[in-house]
């Protein structure tokens, strides 16, 4: 009989030891960039670049393919971040005069309403005084490359550092997961200012890609015919790169104030490297078409480089992650407020609701959750990133999140994400895009600007992937075009934009207008 009760507490023991623990609430990293594309991303099959540090993420957890965003700008799209709401709810539309109001509901309140300990690291660009974080250490408004100020949550004045602002936000990301609570779960976004322009990387990193040619893009001498909007762009390599500002070419050894910035040996290092190309370039006196294209060159150098510098310090995170023992119970996430462009229709920046702007790169690795190496054809967006986070972490999603959980979609609850993507920029007179909004299928994209340029776009994705040809008005999309309008319509509703609601019924029986 004791033989009989020892072996049942010996199995009873057993049966402790093998009953899987109780999940804990994620952790939760976001990562975020500035104006980085997917063209620059490996893991999307980028030929140009390698970006091993954030392809870990794409690897150890799903690659989005069809990740867009509401509102190709910065600010607005952290705003879309934390709100879970488009543009038009949350109040923030436009870098140029919105201000972000910090009281409104954002999902980080509910995650420290639960306990979870919440910080931002970087840059921000929604004001100077966030709420909803236990802990930020934020760029005022862009910030600069190399000795960069901080407002530190706490502190009046602005902490000037030293160095490279890549490095300093991960550093900056690291001393708070040092000094955080390790027995209460945490959120902490890392916004780094790579790669903004005027792309500078870190100074050792600056020859990396200075014996690279990279090959034009097909469309590069793109004339935008039947494409109005396209047509009055101020974005283009050729008119509007400035030599200096943007390529570093300055009449002098001044330079612009993220070199004014620097200390002595900072811009020693800087100048040795510019200064040989700016006067190979004075004798090669290059024009016309050999002149854009070595400026093509220059600025993909730069901006590739910059990249770099930044895929380094992502690097640093996840391993900060696995050597802390917190890799297994903690989300990581990767995108970038927007998509831009890299040469595609002869452009840089973002704005226009074309794909190499209104995609994002966006990856997530959830261990447990999410198989290793899954690739996700779903069509989501920056405002799911919100209510997804939620739903991790066991939260009630509140009803007026105009986003959606992803984690049905990838989990295999549902089929499939959405079918329908609405998209509204609102900028007036930047780069000289004219505001607009529009929908998108997995096949067709309506596009209706207005204010400056009035005009209807469609596009057939699938005969069509570089938006070079917009058969709206054609005879043989007619039928297209009218359920695509009935569509964007329907979204218009659905999200209450009633401004553009009422821009939509102004020309609704004049499917062809097309006029400036």
């Amino acid at each position: 009989m004791f033989r009989n009760i020892i072996w049942g507490f010996i199995a009873l023991a057993a049966f402790s030891c093998s009953k899987p623990k109780e999940q804990k609430q994620p952790n939760i990293v976001i990562i975020i960039s500035d104006d980085h594309t997917r063209q620059a991303i490996s893991a999307y099959g980028s030929t140009i670049t390698e970006t091993p540090n954030i392809d870990r993420i794409a690897d150890e957890g799903v690659l989005f393919n069809n990740a867009y965003v509401t509102n190709s700008i910065c600010g607005p799209s952290r705003a879309v971040l934390l709100t879970g709401k488009y543009s038009h709810v949350n109040g923030f539309r436009r870098n140029t005069d919105s201000k972000f109001n910090p009281g409104q509901d954002q999902f980080v309140k509910h995650l420290q309403a639960a306990g979870y300990q919440t910080a931002w690291i970087g840059k921000y660009h929604l004001g100077e005084n966030p709420q909803g974080l236990d802990y930020y250490e934020i760029l005022p408004g862009q910030g600069f490359y190399f000795n960069p100020d901080f407002i530190v949550k706490g502190k009046a004045e602005r902490v000037r550092k030293e160095g490279y602002v890549s490095d300093l936000v991960e550093d900056a990301a690291e001393n708070w997961l040092d000094s955080r609570d390790p027995e209460k779960p945490f959120c902490v976004v890392i916004g780094h200012k790579a790669t903004h322009r005027t792309w500078m990387p870190d100074l050792k990193d600056m020859d990396m890609y200075s014996d690279v040619t990279f090959p034009i893009p097909d469309n590069f001498y793109d004339n935008y015919e039947g494409r109005l909007a396209a047509m009055e762009n101020d974005m283009s390599v050729d008119k509007t790169m400035i030599m200096g500002y943007d390529l570093k070419m300055f009449p002098d050894e001044v330079g612009d104030n993220n070199v004014k910035r620097m200390t002595d040996e900072q811009k020693k290092a800087f100048f040795d490297h510019y200064a040989p190309i700016r006067e190979e370039l004075k004798a090669s006196n290059l024009s016309g078409k050999e002149l854009v294209e070595w400026k093509y060159q220059q600025y993909m150098r730069d901006y590739l480089a910059t990249a770099a510098s930044m895929d380094r310090n992502i690097g640093r995170t996840l391993d900060y992650l696995k050597e802390n023992g917190l890799e297994e119970n903690t989300i990581v996430i990767y995108t970038s407020d927007q998509g831009f462009y890299l040469g595609e229709h002869g452009w840089f920046d973002k704005r226009f609701m074309y794909e190499e702007s209104f995609s994002t790169p966006m990856m997530m690795k959830y261990p447990g959750v999410i198989a290793p190496g899954t690739k996700s054809e779903a069509m989501v967006m920056n405002l799911d990133i919100a209510p997804t986070l939620l739903d991790a972490a066991g939260l009630a999603i509140p009803e007026d999140l105009q986003g959606e959980s992803m984690l049905p979609v990838l989990t295999g609850k549902v089929e499939k994400g959405r079918e329908v993507l609405y998209y509204h920029y609102y900028e007036v007179g930047e780069h000289n895009v004219s505001p607009h909004f529009g929908v998108k299928t997995d096949r067709y994209k309506i596009i209706r600007y207005y204010n400056q340029v009035e005009s209807w776009e469609l596009f057939d994705l699938e005969k069509d992937p570089s938006e070079m040809n917009n058969v709206s008005g054609e005879e043989a999309y007619q039928e297209v075009e009218k359920e695509m309008k009935t569509k964007l319509l329907e979204a218009i509703k659905k999200y209450e934009d009633t401004e553009a609601e009422e821009i939509f019924h102004q020309d609704i029986s004049n499917p062809t207008i097309n006029k400036k």
